[in-house]
């Protein structure tokens, strides 16, 4: 009886796992073909549309000093993007699997890393060979900051699970810094509550900001725009380095970095930190916060990072090439789109995204593209610095607003010629001002 038993799961599980491929395959996404006026199709492949995984700007003098090694040469699981090294270390028998032969490129002064936990574990097991690409990383007489996106008690916890944090003793160098961010159900809940509560009719106003407040969306976000804000040579890691590691490693290069603040260069980014590296949209976007089902892997920290980036754009109205139309076009897209960029969790389940059409490729398009620029838009080459102070945080309303699509385009046209009128009145009163003084 064991030994059928055993058979008719084994059976369950292969038929389980076909139907839940048959059932992807039919989705809508696999037959969608977008068209342009007079039935043009546009060009859907994906390699005629590559986005830089490095950006230019952070390799300004090529050196040996790092090189990234393609993926086929890794010996690291499939689900892992490439991943650059510093050369000095190719001598060892450890690393020598990650030679390619393929130009190289140097960090900046002070590097911005990610990662996962350490596997230290509850023996406080040792890495050499991590200890020494870190140590590598750093200039002579240096010192690091590894970021650790929990608290320090949740980190002491995941040493049971075989997790941890890197010993004191082991990286002299790096002082290890815990700044929690909520991810997986908090985070949700955060979210329903303050869809719950922007969907109440006819609510006073005191309500309405006890319930804002009692959401702590809000609070979500500063946090989020105030660790993009650590300065120094920084490690990010959280557990599996795929949520709350990639909002903050986003959000700091979105704020140091000009190039990412095009329109293409945010693509790049959106690529490189979210969807090359692992982020989980079809886990974490699988239903919206008006759903009464909640699954245990759903958080929404890439809305919380969209949010973040409109507090930017409505801080610096300049510096950033997109609008918010981009913005909330991303948020349909990562829970419910006809394009496969976001499909699945990983780039080793991705591969059936070459049976889709790529978001990007149609947002590029000459008829689409205008749609989603900044007409304020002005090159800004420094540093974005935000206020991370309670009266500078506002709520993005119009991401609460998806079921009235209309409304919403009104709105946000309306918003945008206040910003024109705004801004024309603020250039004319400093015109005046000038001349007055002259």
């Amino acid at each position: 009886m064991g030994r059928n038993f055993l058979i008719q799961r084994s059976i369950f599980g292969l038929l389980r796992c076909f139907f839940l491929f048959v059932f992807l395959v039919l989705l809508y996404l696999f037959f969608f073909s977008p068209f342009l006026f007079f039935f043009n199709i546009i060009v859907s492949a994906w390699e005629d549309h590559s986005l830089c995984p490095i950006p230019q700007s952070l390799i300004p003098n090529p050196s040996p000093a790092l090189r990234s090694p393609l993926l086929s040469k890794l010996t690291f699981p499939l689900s892992c993007p490439p991943v650059p090294y510093p050369k000095s270390l190719s001598s060892s028998p450890e690393l020598s699997p990650l030679q390619a032969d393929i130009p190289s490129c140097v960090p900046c002064p002070q590097a911005l890393l990610r990662s996962s936990q350490p596997l230290t574990g509850p023996n406080r097991r040792r890495c050499r060979e991590d200890e020494q690409l870190l140590g590598t990383i750093l200039g002579e007489g240096e010192r690091g900051f590894v970021l650790d996106t929990r608290s320090a008690q949740a980190a002491k916890q995941a040493r049971i699970s075989g997790g941890g944090t890197e010993p004191k003793s082991c990286y002299p160098r790096w002082r290890r810094l815990h700044r929690a961010l909520e991810r997986g159900r908090p985070l949700q809940d955060s979210f329903s509550r303050l869809a719950e509560a922007c969907a109440e009719p006819a609510v006073s106003v005191e309500r309405w900001l006890g319930r804002l407040d009692g959401s702590r969306w809000l609070s979500h976000v500063k946090a989020a725009l105030t660790h993009g804000l650590e300065g120094g040579t920084v490690l990010v890691h959280g557990a599996e380095g795929t949520d709350s590691t990639l909002l903050v490693t986003a959000l700091a290069q979105l704020i140091l970095d000009p190039a990412c603040r095009t329109l293409e260069g945010f693509q790049g980014l959106l690529e490189r930190e979210w969807i090359q590296a692992g982020h989980p949209f079809q886990l974490r976007c699988a239903r919206s916060a008006s759903s009464h089902a909640r699954g245990k892997q759903e958080a929404p920290l890439f809305l919380l990072f969209l949010d973040c980036v409109w507090q930017l754009s409505r801080q610096f109205p300049f510096s950033l090439e997109f609008g918010e139309q981009l913005l909330l076009t991303l948020f349909d897209n990562a829970y419910a789109s006809a394009y496969g960029t976001f499909l699945c969790n990983n780039e080793r389940e991705r591969w059936v995204k070459e049976s889709t059409h790529s978001l990007w490729a149609w947002l590029n398009q000459p008829e689409e593209r205008h749609k989603y620029l900044n007409p304020l838009y002005s090159h800004n080459p420094l540093v974005i610095w935000p206020s991370v102070e309670p009266q500078s945080i506002q709520l993005w309303e119009l991401i609460l607003t998806w079921s009235k699509m209309g409304e919403r385009a009104a709105e946000f046209t309306g918003r945008s010629v206040r910003n024109v009128f705004r801004c024309s009145r603020d250039v004319q009163s400093k015109s005046y001002e000038r001349k007055r003084i002259n």
